[in-house]
């Protein structure tokens, strides 16, 4: 979760790592810092806080070096102090080092080097596996042509446990990096008389598009000019260059106050860029490139596993509901974090599926994992091309929309609606969906983004309703069928961005325990779109007007709600069932958003959290 950077070339390495963790900043933000070789030492400024805290404190130490290495933190052990922040430095002065991960055996290692007269100054397990770099580079004998430092990282790697991305320096090799990763991403930046090395692309796409992305157990070596890739067991790897197919000016905010805005208002063009190429000819169904599994196995499937987690869950939990409804085949959701360690009965003749915005979360990768582990197929819906799910998994979906910076998903979210709603097409097609009917399915996707941009329109209007309720504490959000994962998500964006206690629920629940939440400083939002079970809805509304809690409706058009039922009305299009989950998010989101705004918060760097969880 946290932040990489690092640098080796003939520039000034201080101002490019600064940018890099600029861009990086939402993956941590606890404390942030950087090490540059310069005049035979390590020149390190460290600081808790945001980067703009570092960039004050770099300016003091006068960064000239070429070579560096640089870090957002994201705390996992040890408080949020400067000693605790990265890089760190071993305690003979040797070695250099930021990590991203969980070392999990670091106490044993801890207690040899103690032994050893090794000493240190935090309380982190990085620190630990810095020393243990200087204990085997202090052993290491210097062999001409061979690098003394790639040998010592590999050496100490083979006793680590846990997770880790990591970028080391030694003091007497100034132009010389190595890197490793397991289960933390880490991607190399190809230029021209220069390398370098990020946990996310973001950070180096402005000095390069030519990136290869690391896998589990390689180690690399850069210097300005050359790199190379092995494994721990010493095999070299023939790398894979790949081109980034974005520039940073997608990554930049623009006329926005918040990347959280400029996302939500990228929704209708990220829609549009999911689904294109995606229809059949006849316009009747969609179409993948890339699951790597044929219509006669789709039909032989009787039972669908999603996993996810946050909010890729609750796309996964509307999918199910589309799938079910228009495929006819059983679906199950469950939480990815669980799935590895339940003793889970599966099916026969189950497909897999995992959703993962970053490709990065590691409890989706590890239940991608476990199911292949269990002989199962596994695909993967992700935005991030080259990541370590869609990499491991058998095949997959790419989201197609651009970088997304801020913490709280948003686009990101509605383009997995979007291909869940066309996965449950393209197998119910397979299945009993006539032509007719899937001729209507796919006309109603394509008119998606224009529904969401008339939705957009009542940004002002949903500002000023947010502005009445950001004094509240808590809320809930209630919804029924494809809506209750909306409503789920709706209050999940309030907690995030926020720091409200908001809840989602199915709307029916209510009077079987959440009811007594009820008061006139409790708020509901109620998603009550016109169909079957409005009326089911509209009583659920009454019920909490009877005990005077305050109701924000979001209806569709056409459907009447009893006068003075809502205290507060949204009107979305009505559209197809497919759609509408997609259209029925973006209220939710922009209510989130301006309350967030309106109570002050830093809405793209919301407290405790990171965009990427790549740590268990």
């Amino acid at each position: 979760m946290c932040g990489i950077v690092g640098y080796v070339g003939k520039q000034k390495a201080a101002p490019l790592i600064l940018e890099g963790l600029k861009r990086l900043e939402y993956r941590g933000y606890d404390s942030a810092g950087v090490a540059v070789w310069q005049d035979g030492h390590f020149e390190v400024a460290k600081k808790t806080g945001r980067v703009a805290n570092l960039e004050k404190e770099a300016a003091r130490h006068k960064l000239v070096g070429s070579a560096g290495i640089g870090h957002t933190r994201w705390a996992t052990h040890g408080g949020v102090t400067d000693a605790n922040a990265h890089p760190h430095l071993s305690s003979d002065g040797q070695i250099a080092l930021i990590h991203n991960g969980v070392i999990e055996n670091y106490v044993s290692m801890k207690k040899f080097l103690l032994a050893k007269d090794y000493t240190f100054k935090s309380e982190t397990d990085t620190e630990v596996l810095c020393n243990l770099i200087a204990y085997h580079y202090a052993k290491e004998p210097a062999v001409a042509g061979e690098s003394r430092l790639l040998e010592s990282v590999r050496k100490t790697l083979r006793h680590v446990e846990g997770t880790y991305g990591i970028v080391v320096m030694a003091l007497d090799l100034p132009e010389e990096l190595v890197t490793a990763r397991k289960g933390s991403p880490l991607i190399l930046g190809l230029g021209e008389g220069e390398n370098l090395v990020a946990s996310d692309v973001a950070a180096i796409v402005s000095r390069t598009q030519n990136v290869v992305y690391l896998k589990d157990g390689e180690i690399a070596r850069l210097t300005p000019k050359n790199f190379a890739i092995s494994t721990l067991d010493e095999a070299d790897i023939t790398p894979v260059i790949d081109k980034v197919n974005w520039s940073i000016a997608d990554a930049e905010m623009g006329e926005y106050a918040h990347f959280m805005e400029k996302e939500i208002f990228e929704q209708p063009v990220a829609l549009e860029n999911a689904m294109r190429g995606r229809f059949s000819e006849d316009g009747s169904t969609a179409q993948f490139g890339g699951l790597n599994i044929t219509p006669g196995e789709f039909r032989g499937i009787e039972r669908f596993m999603f996993c996810a987690c946050g909010t890729a869950l609750h796309a996964c939990m509307v999918t199910e509901h589309l799938i079910e409804n228009f495929a006819r085949i059983p679906v199950e959701c469950d939480y990815a974090s669980e799935f590895r360690y339940r003793n889970t009965p599966l099916f026969r003749n189950t497909l897999f599926f995992v959703m993962s915005q970053s490709g990065e979360t590691i409890d989706t990768l590890a239940a991608l994992r476990e199911a292949k582990r269990k002989g199962y197929k596994v695909l993967a819906v992700n935005n991030v091309v080259g990541s370590t799910i869609a990499r491991e998994a058998d095949g997959g979906i790419y989201q197609h929309v651009g970088p997304e910076v801020g913490v709280a998903s948003t686009k990101a979210f509605t383009s997995q609606l979007l291909i869940g709603a066309m996965l449950a097409l393209y197998i119910g097609r397979m299945r009993d969906l006539s032509f007719g009917a899937g001729v209507r399915y796919v006309n109603a996707l394509k008119g998606a983004p224009d529904l969401v941009r008339q939705v957009l329109k009542q940004a002002p209007h949903i500002r000023t309703i947010a502005r009445r309720y950001a004094h509240h504490t808590d809320m809930l959000f209630l919804g029924r069928l494809s809506l209750f994962p909306i409503a789920l998500e709706g209050a999940l964006k309030l907690k995030e961005i926020s720091y409200l206690h908001a809840e989602g629920y199915p709307a029916a629940e209510m009077k079987h325990g959440p009811i007594a939440l009820i008061s006139e400083k409790c708020p509901s939002v109620f998603l009550a779109p016109k169909g079957e079970i409005f009326n089911k809805i509209v009583s659920s509304m009454q019920e909490i007007k009877a005990r005077k809690g305050p109701i924000i409706a979001i209806v569709t058009e056409g459907a009447e709600l009893p006068p003075g039922l809502a205290d507060e009305i949204i009107t979305i299009p009505e559209c197809h069932e497919a759609v509408l989950p997609i259209v029925a998010s973006i209220p939710v989101q922009l209510l989130s958003y301006y309350i967030a705004v309106e109570r002050g918060c830093d809405v793209d760097k919301p407290r405790n959290l990171a965009k990427s969880v790549t740590v268990e």
